[in-house]
């Protein structure tokens, strides 16, 4: 997972030059075969949220990794962005509580992303 981890760092320094609120990283890898993390952050309104998008794109990008799909972009209220082993989740505050991927993942294990 080092290069996991690698490109997990590139997304949080994109979401946090976003001013991105409340980034958590849950490692679902024991859980899903659907990844093997979650990144999950939200933005005040939807041009930050976009914003949000956009930046992650553009640096994993450099990185060599490009997105397999994102949807939800044009209206912002939840982007999902695939990139196999990583997807990202990126809300507005209201979508964030009302999906409330946390409770749903609480299985996962917590990663610090300060600890990247």
């Amino acid at each position: 997972m080092a290069e996991t981890k690698d490109y997990l760092k590139l997304a949080v320094e994109a979401l946090e030059d976003k001013k991105a609120e409340d980034i958590r990283i849950i490692d679902i890898s024991e859980l899903s075969d659907i990844a093997d993390c979650f990144i999950i952050a939200n933005g005040t309104n939807r041009s930050q949220v976009q914003a949000m998008a956009d930046a992650v794109e553009e640096s994993l990008g450099r990185a060599g990794l490009s997105c397999r799909s994102r949807e939800g972009y044009s209206v912002a209220r939840w982007i999902l962005m695939d990139y196999t082993d990583i997807v990202v989740h990126l809300f507005d505050r209201e979508s964030r509580e009302f999906y409330d991927l946390e409770r749903i993942w609480r299985d996962g294990k917590m990663i610090d992303p300060a600890s990247l």
